[in-house]
């Protein structure tokens, strides 16, 4: 699940702010032994409550015990993320990274990049999650909106148009939509606004499907 919430303001489909992955932590603490395992959930239950300072402890106790743990570090830069202690949160995703290159941790590197303007790094951190991980439309998103940032108009449309093939919803749909808009592409935007005109006749054809008939007593 993305939890950070730095990054763009774009949409629903949005970065709400930058979003940081958090979601393996469940699975984490059962590939381990009984004290990590134990310090996993008390670094989970402290993200999930906000208690940093606990978290905090219990990942840096998981580093001292195994200080190649590329998790603990990938999660460690999660907590400063949601601090806004950028330069410690880069310093622990360069490091995952560097241990063991994951879509994730590239991908939350590239987010905090580009929150401290960063557009170089953010662009060349988001490519090396793409070639790991191609397949979410979030990630072209991220890429596309650094492309922006960078004066690739046109990489920046490939990447929007990408994540509308992955993913075609209003939200994909739309962010499209407005960098058709912005640049003038008249033939391209009458398509999309055709498309998302269909999609909402049919959502609104299968609401009335599924409507109960009413009964009369």
């Amino acid at each position: 699940m993305y939890e950070l919430l730095i990054v763009i303001a774009f949409g629903a489909l949005a970065y709400t702010n930058t979003v940081v992955h958090e979601d393996e932590f469940g699975a984490i603490s059962h590939r381990f032994g009984n004290r990590l395992g134990k310090l996993w959930d008390i670094a989970h239950q402290g993200m999930r409550e906000n208690r940093f300072l606990r978290a905090e402890k219990a990942l840096l106790t998981i580093l001292k015990i195994d200080e190649k743990n590329a998790a603990a570090y990938n999660r460690l830069g999660i907590l400063y993320a949601k601090q806004r202690e950028y330069k410690d949160a880069i310093d622990c995703f360069e490091i995952a990274s560097s241990i063991e290159a994951s879509p994730s941790s590239l991908h939350n590197l590239g987010l905090i990049y580009y929150e401290t303007e960063n557009y170089e790094k953010a662009s060349v951190a988001f490519e090396q999650a793409l070639k790991l991980e191609n397949t979410l439309a979030t990630r072209h998103v991220a890429y596309a909106k650094v492309q922006e940032k960078l004066g690739n108009d046109k990489l920046m449309i490939q990447e929007l148009e990408k994540a509308t093939d992955l993913e075609p919803n209003k939200e994909t749909f739309n962010l499209l939509l407005k960098a058709y808009q912005t640049r003038g592409m008249f033939d391209e935007e009458r398509a999309v606004k055709q498309k998302l005109k269909r999609m909402v006749e049919s959502s609104g054809r299968k609401r009335r499907m599924i409507r109960r008939p009413r009964v009369v007593i």
